[in-house]
Formats: structure tokens, C-alpha cells, sequence
């Protein structure tokens, strides 16, 4: 029975992966193009569609995918059996309760899963809604995350249309040219303080927002 859920799984995967790869253009990159290793990496992006973690999956190359697990908001997966198998058995996923009032737990499953695994978040929190604001402030999770371990190294990537493509209460996606930006990693400097960490790496997911570029350059 194992066998063919997990067949099933990887069925769905690769169904999904060429749906999206289908209507947004977005390809697996290749594993020449960085120069990090995948494992125990915190790869994070701005958010602003259900459709996010999808674009960081696919435009990672494909035996990478095999060790990231996307972090998920467990209320929104765990609404029914199919959501539930899709982020389970699909994606692996590491579920987060948003309503918990205890988020040093939070921080430890995330830890836990970094031992063997990488992470897909988004250090907003929520998606962003505002049109004015190219990225909302970050949460201090990714802070005590990266306090509680230390080695590990945060890849910024920035998700470029993707608000376009799944629209907030939409189901149903626009096929639109997407792109994905990722970025060279960083990790929390010795004695380095919370809004120092905050501002380092919105700053680098920011540098890799073309549009800001092109408004830098029309200043």
C-alpha cells in the first residue's frame, strides 16, 4: 500500500511540476549555476500567492527537490484528505500552526527538519496584498531560526508575477510569463542583532527584484 502511495505521490508531483512549468515558463535550473551544495539550506522568497512554494519547487533542479520540504501554514493543508496528502506525501511538508502560542516549537520542528532536509518559507509571514509595497516587513522567525543554527545558510529568491498568475481568491491560474531570481547565500554573523538579520536579508530579496532595479534606473 506504501508503494503505491508514494508512486501516487510522485505521480502528482510531476504532474504538478509540468502544470506549472506549463503556465508560467519556469524551468528546473541547473545544479552547475550555484555554488552551494542543496542540503541544509533555507531557501526563502517573497509571498504573495498560494502559488509561491510551487516556483521555488520547480525551479529547483530535480534531485534537489528531493531533500527541500516547503514550511506550510498547517491550518490552510489540513482542511481536508486531499490537501493533507498533497503537502504530506507530495511535498513532505513541515507544518506550522499560526495560532500557536508557544513559537519557540515552531522554530524547533523547523530546526529538526533542517538536520537531513532543506526548507522552502517566507519569512513575511503572509502573503502580501499591497501593491505599494514591493515586500512587507519580515517576521523575527527566520532570526531564531538562523540563531539556532548558526551553520546554516539562507538563499534568497525572488518570485517575479506570480501575484498575476493566482490572484488572491482565485482557484483557476492565468498562464503568464513567470521568473524566478535566486541569490547568493548568507548566514547570521556572530554576535549579529535581530533587526541587523532582519534588514541583511530583506535587503538581499530585494536586490533581486528586477522591476526595482529598472525603477533604481530610471532615478
Amino acid at each position: 500500500m506504501q508503494f503505491f502511495s508514494r508512486l501516487f505521490a510522485r505521480l502528482i508531483d510531476g504532474g504538478l511540476c509540468f502544470f506549472v512549468s506549463f503556465i508560467t515558463g519556469i524551468r528546473p535550473q541547473s545544479e552547475k549555476q550555484f555554488q552551494f551544495s542543496p542540503k541544509n539550506k533555507v531557501y526563502y522568497a517573497n509571498h504573495s500567492s498560494h502559488g509561491d512554494f510551487m516556483l521555488v519547487w520547480v525551479s529547483l533542479p530535480q534531485v534537489w527537490r528531493m531533500v527541500t520540504r516547503p514550511v506550510a501554514a498547517a491550518e490552510y493543508w489540513q482542511k481536508n484528505s486531499l490537501r493533507r496528502f498533497i503537502i504530506r506525501q507530495v511535498f513532505n511538508g513541515v507544518l506550522i500552526s499560526r495560532q500557536s502560542d508557544h513559537p519557540e516549537q515552531a522554530i524547533q520542528t523547523m530546526s529538526d527538519a533542517l538536520m537531513e532536509h532543506s526548507l522552502i518559507l517566507f519569512p513575511e509571514g503572509t502573503r502580501n496584498t499591497d501593491e505599494t509595497q514591493q515586500l512587507l516587513p519580515f517576521k523575527s522567525g527566520i532570526y531564531h531560526l538562523a540563531q539556532q543554527n548558526p551553520d546554516i545558510e539562507f538563499v534568497p529568491i525572488w518570485i517575479d508575477n506570480i501575484s498575476r498568475v493566482l490572484p488572491k481568491g482565485k482557484w483557476l491560474p492565468i498562464p503568464l510569463l513567470c521568473d524566478v531570481h535566486i541569490g547568493e547565500p548568507l548566514k547570521l554573523i556572530e554576535n549579529e542583532e535581530k533587526h541587523t538579520f532582519l534588514e541583511r536579508t530583506r535587503n538581499a530579496l530585494l536586490a533581486l527584484n528586477p522591476n526595482a532595479k529598472k525603477e533604481s534606473e530610471k532615478c
